[in-house]
């Protein structure tokens, strides 16, 4: 029987840097908005006819030197597909050896050396091949555009030489201290955003840090330099971590989280601590940390003002949406990551329990909890969970992972991913709304034009007990938050328990019968219910035992259902993954309209649920259904500063 409980013993990640030079894209529409690229083709193949071999391609301004080979590059396809160096990557090696078989054709010699770049097909190695090639590369010396900047577009013009990741951080930290606490239009109803607590004072630090490896040797990472804000659940040891209450306003730990580690490992500047619901008890994400004592905020959708963005991790999901940062990451309990996504039209990932540690996070239900990403691509998304995976002795589910991670969830990015797969969708799922109902016929179709079969599968009683399982968070809090106070929480501290945390007075004021209900819970109640034998550990297995047959006994790939509703969720759909500790991934699938009657604008996502360690499948089929969309849209208040 699985176990989700966390050692007591706390310690670090120790993960070797590993190389990552080559970042997933576009299939041609997700690439369109990027055609600035092939300026640099024009570049590369004017060299080429012009010297017969191809001179180095940055520009004058850019001082970022070709690396060595990557030992284990970013495996996206469509940046490997064409390599013909055998590095995993296109870069001008690539070009100046296609470039020497300018005018070759099928039946010149060492045609098998090029063959997989005559992209066109005629047996020839012409102008076009190599222009071509070129827009392989992770290179744009255009204009570099902020809002909706993916990390290909960042790494692109750093490694052009046109941005620096310390630009780039203070852009962003300029655009926090524009729109973060004051509302961006005066004619705009509601509050301000509200998402972030804490700017690190250290991030321009890092980005000079960042700046200085990729001038010495090249692009290490596709996260190198990139800033990220991370939920104020996350241990880091150059901010405080209060998981959203005042009474934690002096929690300095010493180390950071086990996935923030990671993240710093593969070169991310970690940007700023984004706010919560207190304790990431719900989905207000309403927070009392550095306030007066009886005093709270609550978060704002970039979206609509007058409504949150969502919990509990409403911090990171507002942040990214208002472009704030370049990616995110949230916990998810019940629902945490993917609430935010989808009432913020992004994309978030609730890994595998056991996929990331979990150690240095505040818990709430450890049978539950996991942390991971949120960003505004399926691509963002993936190159981002390549950082935290790993096995932690710290945490011990995390050794179930062995043998199960791919190289890079980059590569599993096809855009033809749906084609010839199963999807299930369980009816009761989609629910009665009107906006669900509209966006989910044109999901079907849309899954089903890119030549996926989709299966209805009527709803059981057992599956129903799936879904209706409670969360584990009264029964397991004061247990998990007790590991935490003792192995993590700063010394000088004083709110060590649920009763310190009320008698602090610093705390969201309504949730004073919260803590105080679940201060009451004995270990005989924890263990009935968490322990080995609890009756949630048990329907857990269960649950896992129960869908994974239900996927294999009708060849299922994935089941998909709505992550929610108009700013709400779709009955106990949020559920399913928690319930069964297996993976799921939410992406846009469109905005309510006024025909709907609902809320006009709105984002519902599609939430994608896998087999357990089976990340890759539903990140695939939910890139391909993002890249047959494209519905994400940009925050209408939030555009660019000046």
């Amino acid at each position: 029987m699985r176990s989700f409980r966390s050692s007591p013993t706390a310690s670090g990640v120790d993960r070797p840097l590993v190389s990552q030079r080559n970042r997933s894209v576009p299939t041609n529409s997700a690439f369109s908005r990027r055609s600035r690229l092939t300026v640099t083709a024009a570049t590369g193949l004017a060299s080429v006819l012009a010297l017969g071999t191809l001179a180095v391609v940055p520009t004058a301004t850019a001082a970022t030197p070709v690396a060595e080979p990557a030992a284990a590059a970013l495996l996206a396809p469509y940046y490997t597909d064409l390599d013909l160096t055998g590095d995993r990557q296109v870069t001008t090696a690539d070009l100046e050896l296609l470039a020497s078989h300018l005018g070759d054709t099928d039946a010149s010699t060492g045609w098998s050396a090029v063959a997989a770049a005559d992209t066109d097909g005629d047996k020839t190695i012409t102008a076009t091949d190599i222009a071509a090639l070129s827009q392989r590369m992770i290179y744009d010396d255009g204009d570099f555009e902020l809002i909706e900047a993916s990390t290909i577009d960042m790494q692109a013009a750093m490694n052009a030489g046109v941005l620096t990741s310390v630009e780039l951080t203070q852009d962003y930290i300029d655009r926090i201290a524009a729109y973060d606490k004051a509302t961006p239009d005066a004619s705009a109803v509601g509050r301000a955003l509200n998402s972030i607590i804490t700017v690190n004072k250290q991030a321009l630090t890092a980005a000079a840090a960042a700046d200085a490896e990729r001038a010495s040797k090249g692009m290490t990472s596709m996260l190198l330099g990139i800033p990220i804000a991370v939920k104020d659940n996350y241990d880091t040891k150059d901010m405080p971590t209060t998981g959203g209450c005042g009474c934690w306003d002096d929690n300095q730990t010493t180390t950071d989280a086990a996935m923030v580690a990671g993240l710093r490992n593969a070169g991310a500047v970690i940007l700023a601590k984004a706010s919560l619901d207190e304790f990431a008890f719900g989905f207000a994400s309403e927070f009392s940390s550095y306030q007066l004592a009886g005093t709270s905020t609550l978060v704002a959708s970039p979206y609509n003002l007058s409504r949150t963005a969502g919990g509990s991790s409403g911090g990171t999901g507002a942040s990214i949406a208002a472009n704030l940062a370049g990616i995110g990451f949230g916990t998810d309990t019940g629902g945490s990551i993917r609430i935010p996504s989808t009432y913020n039209q992004l994309v978030g990932i609730r890994p595998t329990v056991g996929l990331a540690s979990r150690d240095g996070i505040i818990p709430l239900a450890l049978s539950q909890d996991t942390g991971g990403p949120i960003a505004r691509s399926v691509t963002d998304a993936a190159v981002a969970l390549d950082a935290v995976t790993g096995v932690d002795a710290a945490d011990p589910v995390t050794s179930e992972q062995t043998g199960k991670v791919p190289e890079s969830y980059t590569s599993s990015l096809d855009p033809e991913a749906l084609k010839g797969k199963r999807i299930g969708y369980v009816t009761t799922m989609i629910g009665t709304n009107p906006t669900n109902v509209r966006l989910w016929n044109q999901a079907k179709a849309t899954l089903e034009a890119q030549g996926a079969t989709v299966v209805a599968v009527e709803q059981t009683p057992a599956f129903k007990r799936v879904l209706d399982e409670g969360s584990g968070s009264t029964n397991e809090f004061k247990h998990d938050l007790n590991e935490y106070i003792a192995n993590h929480l700063a010394p000088n501290v004083a709110a060590r328990s649920l009763q310190g945390i009320v008698d602090s007075g610093k705390y969201v004021p309504s949730r004073k019968s919260t803590y105080t209900g679940r201060d009451a819970i004995t270990e005989a109640q924890y263990q009935a219910w968490a322990g080995p034998t609890g009756t949630h550990t048990t329907q857990i297995a269960t649950g896992q035992a129960l869908v994974t047959k239900m996927m294999d006994d009708l060849a299922l790939d994935s089941l998909v259902y709505p992550s929610g509703t108009p700013y709400n969720t779709q009955s106990t759909n949020m559920r399913l993954s928690p319930n069964t500790g297996m993976p799921a991934i939410s992406v846009p699938m469109g905005q309510a309209i006024a025909a709907d009657n609902t809320i006009t604008g709105a984002g519902v996502n599609l939430e994608f649920l896998g087999r357990d360690y089976a990340e890759g499948t539903i990140i695939g089929l939910a890139y391909a259904f993002e890249q047959a969309t494209h519905y994400r849209t940009t925050p209408a208040l939030y555009g660019p500063l000046g």
